[in-house]
This record gives structure tokens, sequence and C-alpha cells, in this order.
């Protein structure tokens, strides 16, 4: 009987390993190698297929004085990609793009590169807030419209100088020196929970293996 407990115990750990693992290892990933995310050009702006759900805030960035840029993906290891549809103002010098977050809710961030190697970065919805004097500030405004955030965007762009070219390529290169750069600390922090339950699930995996052993 012993042993059948035994043995009950280490499948139930190794069950529990697994789900840890696949829901975490990615994040883990990340965690450890933040510029292994891959960036890469998808469609251009005349072939951009715009979920409908993006479309109101298309349609408010258009008003505003925003070009449509055309569309990239995101791709950290172990997961699929995720499309985001890009836009510009090149007079303002602001990138505008929209994603779908969980549950498909739309979502929008504002992003300037600044000189020398920073951005500035203002979200529509949750994001930690994070600044580095003189390179890099990064926050959120919470459900603002879109005319609501790119005024708060350009406030918070004061004292900046903000650089890069705002054409399709200038912002998927943007977004590979994110990941390579200034927005590391910001994956770090969003993913080190990932890490931890990684860690727990490989030591279940060697309590499960050697910590049943007697003498």
């Amino acid at each position: 009987m012993n042993v059948l407990v035994e043995l009950g115990f280490v499948v139930a750990s190794l069950v529990l390993a697994i789900v840890l693992l696949a829901l975490n290892l990615w994040r883990a990933i990340l965690f450890l190698f933040p510029a292994s995310v891959r960036v890469e050009p998808e469609a251009p702006a005349d072939q951009m297929d715009l979920p409908v759900e993006l479309e109101t805030l298309a349609t408010q960035l258009k008003v505003l004085g925003f070009v449509p840029l055309g569309s990239h993906e995101e791709k950290p290891r172990l997961q699929k990609a995720t499309r985001s549809y890009d836009w510009a103002h090149p007079g303002e010098r602001v990138f505008a793009t929209l994603h779908l977050g969980q549950g498909d809710t739309p979502r929008l961030y504002l992003l300037t590169p600044v000189s020398p190697g920073g951005f500035v970065i203002t979200a529509g919805y949750r994001r930690p807030a994070l600044e580095v004097p003189g390179v890099y500030r990064s926050g959120s405004l919470e459900d603002a419209s879109p005319e609501r955030l790119l005024r708060a965007h350009l406030r918070r762009l004061e004292g900046f100088t903000p650089t890069g070219d705002f054409t399709w390529e200038g912002r998927v290169e943007a977004g590979r020196s994110w990941y390579q750069g200034l927005g590391r600390k910001e994956i770090r922090r969003q993913n080190l929970q990932g890490l931890l339950w990684t860690v727990m699930a490989l030591a279940i995996v060697v309590s499960a293996f050697l910590g049943r052993r007697g003498p």
C-alpha cells in the first residue's frame, strides 16, 4: 500500500509540475532572455487585416491625423505571435499601436523613440509606471480616449528629444530596439512570477524523483 501511495504522490507531483511548466516556462525564458522576442513586419498598410474590435479606435486615430503604416508580429519563444497594427503621426512624432488584449479587448498605446536610445510610452490600459531619468518614461492612462491619450503623451514627452524614422520600417525597428534595450527591465518585472513558478515546478520534479527515496 505504501508503494502505491508513494507512486500516486509522484504521479500527482509530475502532473502539477507539467501544468506549471506549460503555463510559465515561456515567461521564464522571456525573463532570462528578453531580446529573444522576434519582431517582424507582417503586412503593409493597404493589406492590414484589422480586426473588427479595433475599427473604432482606428477611426479615431485617423481623425487625430495618424496615418496607417502596417502591422507587425511579436513572438516570444514557445508562444504564438501577437499581431499589432501600427499608425504614425509624423507631425507630432508619435507611433500608435493597436492590438487585442486578453478576451479580445481593444488596446492602444503610443510610443516615441527619444535620444539617446530611449522611449516614451503611454498606454490606454493598465501598465506599470517606470522611469529612467533622461531616457525612458513608461506609464498609462486607463480607458482614455485616443485624443486624451495623445495629449497626455505629448505632455510626457516634454524634456525629451524625439528621434527616429516614423515609417513602418522605423516602427518595426523601434520594437526590436525596445526588447533589446530599455524594455528588458519592464519585461523582467512582468515575468518574474513566471520564473518563480518555473523554478517551483522544477523543484517538484526533483523532489518527486529524489525526495521520496528512503535510506
